[in-house]
């Protein structure tokens, strides 16, 4: 048997599997949109399966959550002060350096949000990208409020007042404060009191509550994420697509995808102290991040409308007769920083998902953050980082070049064992077996070092794929965006060029299949990377080149030492 051949062809056949794979996963079925008319509802639920039920009858919206909440806890009396003179407005225009907003004043939720920040489109300054909005089939929108015995969203959305039509973040400014008011017909006054942070993503959201009335006040607060099924603006397309739809974590899961068909088979609730539920697409995440002291149930669910909810709903709090109380809940609207991620809420960081190879990955990202800390271009970022991993793999492709360099010397000798023995391939195998260990050469030698650093680039392969660092991230000329394809595809023809190069520098399989499949190889990746990021590209690129530099000086220095112990 031909040990050679049999490698060739299992790697081949593994490679074309991974690729399939991967593909699959990037692009997924079409899923609908949510434009059809069913008006099939699904009980909450959220993160396993469970049984479809009918929707409860509590006289709740259909959009929020029921009020079989969790247990009700107490909750230290903190005085507010109320808003006063609320003005006679129905929205709130809300800007700062990180979002600008808008809050309906009824039930005060965010119903649009962009990040002036991040940019939709590379050559237009003035037009953010937009994550949260309301249009006709592309509803994206963050609820919040309260539910419970005494909630002022129960029977339908509260009614807030704000002083105020619009607000503004000036630039001596560290933090902007947004209260929103209500008052009840019992005479308990609830102030929805938004703060911005500058330089930060995240909000808070505190309801302070004044009971001035003779009883205890309790209720339940919640947060919900509400969407269309519609595609991933942020995605800008090519042959890399990240993972679209809620996601959660949980106390034995510290990572949980909820895809919209699991959501439409039917899911359960959960409780846990403390957590997060979030939606992700491409670069940004929109995360719940309720108080981490308090008992809190997860849901996802889809509304009579074909709409996607995830949510999660706290333990009661309790406001004494004539005293006042609060509760703060946060939320997330911004790019995947998986550091500042990583300090909101434990698990938060893996909404950056860097697939089964994270171990490898989060070091890359890593040493790509502190190399483009120091040159400020994620272009020669890459190149650098290329070179620092091609400098820890020396040894093995110096292993890999050695092993080449001694299958081309044998080339004539085994040519000859092929003329000797053409019709019998178990002598042909058997006198090529004695020949590499005559020779001391491994045959797999050259290949076994190259299988060895295919993590290291599936791994980068997702740094490049999920770091929203490097969208819009210029290099030189061109190249202004690396997180998308070459335009004028010449990285990929480069790279195809140099794999050609290598693929001429090492010596050709004796068996024509396997020459041929070699001479293909540099124009089957050709083809495929004219679709990959530009940054990948062009780490692949460098690594190529480097790689014929470094075969270059390693076999010349192999043949010198050979000849010269010849000579001798």
């Amino acid at each position: 048997m031909d040990f050679n051949r049999f490698f060739l062809y299992t790697s081949l056949a593994i490679v074309t599997y991974l690729l399939l794979l991967a593909w699959q996963q990037d692009y997924p079925p079409v899923v609908d949109d949510g434009s059809s008319t069913s008006s099939e509802t699904i009980a909450e639920v959220p993160l396993v399966p469970q049984s479809v039920d009918a929707a409860p009858a509590t006289g709740v919206p259909s959009d929020l959550p029921t009020q079989n909440t969790p247990a009700a806890q107490d909750t230290p009396t903190i005085v507010g002060q109320p808003t006063s003179n609320p003005a006679d407005i129905r929205s709130v225009a809300v800007s700062t350096d990180t979002f600008k907003l808008q809050i309906d004043l009824d039930g005060g939720d965010i119903v649009n949000l962009s990040l002036p920040k991040f940019l939709k489109e590379l050559d237009v300054a003035s037009d953010p990208f937009i994550m949260l909005d309301t249009m006709p089939n592309r509803v994206y929108v963050a609820q919040s409020g309260l539910i419970g015995r005494d909630g002022i969203d129960n029977a339908g959305r509260a009614d807030y007042q704000a002083n105020a039509a619009s607000y503004s973040m000036s630039e001596s400014d560290n933090s902007l404060t947004v209260n929103l008011v209500m008052r009840s017909d019992e005479g308990v006054q609830v102030t929805k009191r938004f703060v911005f942070t500058r330089d930060s993503y995240l909000i808070d959201i505190t309801f302070i509550v004044d009971n001035q009335t003779g009883e205890s006040w309790q209720a339940n607060a919640f947060g919900q994420i509400k969407r269309d099924n519609f595609d991933d603006p942020s995605n800008a397309g090519g042959f890399g697509r990240t993972y679209l739809g809620f996601v959660g974590t949980a106390e034995d899961d510290p990572y949980i995808e909820i895809e919209f068909d699991d959501i439409d088979d039917g899911t359960t609730s959960t409780e846990m102290n403390g957590g997060w539920i979030a939606f992700s697409q491409h670069y940004f995440l929109s995360a719940w991040i309720p108080d981490p002291e308090s008992a809190n149930r997860y849901t996802t669910r889809k509304n009579q409308i074909n709409q996607y909810l995830a949510e999660f709903t706290s333990s009661a709090f309790v406001v004494e007769p004539r005293s006042s109380g609060s509760h703060t809940i946060q939320y997330y609207a911004g790019p995947k920083d998986q550091y500042a991620l990583a300090e909101i809420s434990p698990n938060l960081d893996l909404t950056i998902d860097y697939s089964f190879l994270w171990f490898i990955a989060s070091p890359i990202y890593w040493l790509l953050s502190r190399i483009n800390s120091i040159v400020g271009n994620y272009g020669l970022s890459i190149i650098l980082l290329t070179l620092c991993v091609k400098a820890a793999f020396y040894k093995l492709s110096e292993t890999q070049y050695r092993s080449m360099a001694g299958m081309r010397r044998l080339m004539p000798k085994m040519q000859q064992l092929k003329e000797s023995y053409a019709d019998d391939k178990m002598k042909l195998q058997k006198a090529t077996m004695d020949l590499y260990k005559k020779e001391k050469i491994n045959p797999f030698g050259g290949c076994l070092p190259m299988l060895v650093q295919m993590p290291v680039f599936i791994s980068l392969y997702w740094v490049l794929l999920e770091s929203v660092e490097l969208r819009h991230a210029p290099f030189i000329f061109w190249l202004n965006d690396l997180s998308v394809r070459d335009p004028f595809f010449v990285l990929p023809l480069l790279m195809g060029a140099t794999m050609f190069l290598q693929t001429s520098l090492s010596p050709a399989p004796a068996d024509p299949m396997q020459a041929k499949v070699m001479k293909l190889m540099p124009v089957m990746m050709t083809v495929i990377f004219l679709w990959f990021p530009a940054g990948l590209v062009l780490y692949w690129l460098t690594n190529a080149a480097l790689g014929i530099l470094q075969q270059w000086y390693i076999t010349r220095k192999i043949d010198a030492a050979y000849e010269a112990k010849k000579a001798s």
